[in-house]
């Protein structure tokens, strides 16, 4: 293991391993709202030796979103318990390894996370909202499922044809956002969230998918203009309040994983959009709508610049290396929204809970 890997380990203490969760209610304000969060792993793995990696929330508490606490627990005495950081420090997840004379491979996260609606206004900017020449360049760099070159570039030129020459990012990033809207569309056939395979996507004019699909294809054109962009990997905790049946989900939330997105507008900070969450409603709502449909055009106005918060985020990262991993490079994945685990025959199906015996709960707190 590197000297970086080394130092991005966290062994669980402290603030993280809390006896229980009462004494940290009164930190939510009255505008937001709490959630315990509860995944639990139950492997199978004959010789005994096994890991897994369960996705925690934002390592950075937000405005709209703050860690309460996060609590591990696992049944093997002997399993080790760590908090990873990725070396870019834009995701975290908890690594939990087992010998091979471990018998039991469970293991639990109880995580308590408070929300409140994000509703960004954008009539007065403020000057000290900009990012540093650093932040710029790392927001709009390329990664392998998000080429910002070629006919990504090609395409976001198309997008930004008709604006004037001094169009702010504001407006390039809403042409970009409309023509993801109105150009792909909600695949129910893919697996998962999908790949967010960007290049794939636009050379086969194959814009179908599922949201780690349609919101990359917004975050890669607008790398390629320029504007500094990302997706936000998490999970819906709590049915929505807007009135979409399609865009929530409480309980049992074990495959509700969902990804949006955000692009930086200097004087703004990050603005929340969701462009695949509009083709959802287009798919689902009340058994299809039609683009024209008033709750297609309300959720369409709403969620460029809002995010209603029944949703969890986990992680800002892409093209991520498990650490630990025994399948090196081949066992990286472009992204960690799902609960991953290895044992001596290899990687267990992530999208296949019902195997994998994994489960993921959302509860109200208050």
């Amino acid at each position: 293991m590197t000297t970086s890997r080394r130092s991005a380990l966290k062994t669980i203490a402290g603030a993280f391993a809390l006896p229980a969760f009462g004494p940290v209610f009164a930190q939510s304000a009255p505008n937001w709202t709490t959630y315990e969060i509860v995944t639990e792993i139950n492997l199978d793995s004959p010789n005994g030796a096994a890991e897994t990696w369960i996705p925690l929330p934002l390592i950075l508490n937000t405005d709209y979103f703050r860690t309460l606490a996060i609590r591990p627990e696992a049944s093997d005495p002997k399993a080790v318990n760590q908090i990873y950081e990725t070396p870019d420090k834009q995701a975290r997840m908890l690594w939990t390894k087992w010998d091979k004379s471990a018998t039991n491979h469970t293991v639990k996260v109880s995580m308590l996370v408070s929300t409140q609606n994000r509703n960004l206004e954008m009539s007065s900017p403020n000057p000290a909202l900009k990012l540093s020449k650093q932040e710029q360049q790392f927001w709009t760099r390329a990664t392998q499922y998000l080429p910002t070159d070629g006919i990504v570039k090609t395409k976001a030129q198309e997008c930004l044809a008709n604006l004037p020459a001094n169009a702010s990012d504001v407006e390039k990033a809403k042409a970009i956002y409309n023509w993801v809207v109105g150009n792909t569309h909600r695949d129910p056939k893919t697996r998962g969230c999908g790949q967010g395979d960007v290049k794939l996507m636009l050379e086969t004019n194959n814009l179908g998918g599922k949201c780690a699909d349609i919101n990359a294809v917004f975050v890669a054109l607008a790398r390629s203009a320029g504007i500094p962009a990302r997706d936000v990997y998490g999970i819906r905790i709590a049915d929505s309040a807007r009135g979409y049946k399609s865009l929530g989900k409480s309980g049992d939330i074990t495959k509700a994983q969902h990804c949006r997105a955000e692009f930086y507008a200097s004087g703004f900070g990050w603005v929340p959009v969701d462009p695949a969450d509009v083709r959802k409603v287009i798919l689902e709502e009340t058994g299809g709508l039609a683009v024209n449909d008033p709750k297609v055009l309300a959720i369409r106005d709403y969620l460029f610049g809002n995010w209603e918060m029944n949703w969890m985020a986990y992680n800002y990262d892409h093209d991520i290396a498990l650490p630990g991993s025994k399948l090196g490079k081949k066992g990286d994945i472009p992204f960690l929204m799902y609960p991953q685990a290895e044992n001596a025959e290899g990687r267990f199906d992530a999208l296949d809970p019902d195997h994998f015996k994994y489960k993921i709960t959302s509860r109200l707190i208050g």
